[in-house]
């Protein structure tokens, strides 16, 4: 009876032995499958930085080499501007000193003349008088003096002013396209990240905001450390400044987006949530102010009754909005803007694919009584 049991056993084990075997030759498959992917990975990645590793020292390399050039035709721009302004100064000084010269000689031949008829006026010898009378009283050709004049406010302060406006238009020249640089240079990517597609996800991209008073239209109640806005009919005491929106309700945040980042809003009423470029004008009634109506900007229009998106003037009408909380997703690299409907769920409602060329504001607008308010 034992030698039977220890028989079974052994069949048992066998059987069992088999089926295992089996599962462990497909385990084995799987793990060798993952090691070859995970291989193939790792030279992908190796090659990745390798390549990142020589793209980046010929852009320095390039990069230094470009600025060097630019620095020394700045230098040039200067040593002609000191050139230009010594020549004016040389000749202008030099037809002055030739002038001076003839004053001093012709007032020197005056005063001589002067005392000559002064001397003769008080002689008693009449002969005298009348011999000398002629030589000295012919008047000497001298400059008409009228025809000289002198401007006494002259001064090179137009100069400095042109050469500090155009200081002032290659710093905002530079500012512009070193934030240009900067997009290409974080477009760089060795790993590129997948999208977020949870809420979850998304919140890890979270990034905080507030109003800007400077750009904020009067009609523009802001409360809440400038993290609510409010459209009132009355006009709000702000002071003036270059920024601010004259015309149309609306207002910028102060910080900007060149990364990923995802921000939530909570709105009632008619309200306008926009992202835009910084250089959007600000006065007058056209669509080059407007969110939405200008290549500067992208905006989602949210009333009770409808929605749309809108940018260049360009409208698409959306399904009607019941979520008072809205989110926003931006990846500056890859040129994606998207809103979200948030409620137990989060559901898209515009998607955009583009490039962007500067760091975009989040942007809005409040009609009466309307408001939005970041969270």
């Amino acid at each position: 009876m034992v030698d039977e049991h220890k028989g079974h056993d052994t069949v048992s084990a066998s059987a069992g032995r088999k089926e295992k075997q089996t599962y462990l030759r497909e385990t084995q498959r799987s793990f060798q499958q993952r090691l070859l992917e995970r291989e193939k990975k790792l030279q992908e990645l190796r090659k990745a930085v390798e390549t990142l590793k020589c793209s980046a020292q010929t852009a320095v390399e390039d990069s230094e080499k470009i600025f060097t050039e630019m620095i020394r035709t700045i230098e040039r721009r200067r040593s002609e501007v000191t050139e230009l302004i010594r020549a004016q100064e040389k000749a202008e000084v030099s037809q002055a000193e030739g002038l001076l010269k003839q004053l001093e000689q012709e007032i020197a031949e005056l005063k001589r003349r002067d005392a000559e008829l002064d001397q003769l006026s008080h002689t008693e010898d009449h002969i005298h008088f009348l011999k000398t009378f002629q030589s000295v009283s012919n008047t000497p050709e001298t400059t008409d003096v009228s025809s000289i004049c002198v401007n006494q406010g002259l001064s090179f302060e137009a100069v400095k002013k042109s050469v500090s406006s155009l200081k002032g238009q290659l710093e905002d020249f530079c500012k512009e396209e070193v934030m240009k640089i900067s997009a290409a240079v974080t477009n760089v990517q060795a790993i590129l990240l997948l999208e977020p597609t949870t809420r979850e996800e998304f919140l890890h991209y979270s990034c905080h905001f507030s109003l800007d008073p400077n750009t904020a239209n009067r009609n523009l109640h802001l409360s809440d450390d400038n993290m609510r806005m409010e459209g009132r009919d009355e006009l709000q005491s702000y002071p003036d400044h270059p920024q601010r929106f004259p015309v149309w309700w609306q207002v910028l945040c102060s910080e900007g987006v060149s990364g990923r980042c995802y921000w939530e809003v909570e709105w009632s009423g008619v309200v306008y949530i926009a992202v835009s470029y910084k250089s959007i004008s600000r006065k007058g009634r056209g669509d080059e102010c407007k969110f939405g109506c200008n290549d500067q900007s992208w905006r989602l229009r949210l009333t009770s009754s409808d929605s749309s998106f809108w940018h260049s003037n360009n409208e698409t009408k959306l399904p009607l909005v019941a979520s008072s909380r809205i989110g926003v997703y931006v990846d500056h690299r890859a040129g994606t803007l998207a809103f979200y409907s948030i409620s137990d769920s989060m559901t898209l409602l515009h998607r955009v694919q583009t490039t962007f060329t500067h760091t975009l504001y989040p942007g809005f607008m409040a009609g009466t009584k309307s408001s939005v308010k970041l969270l």
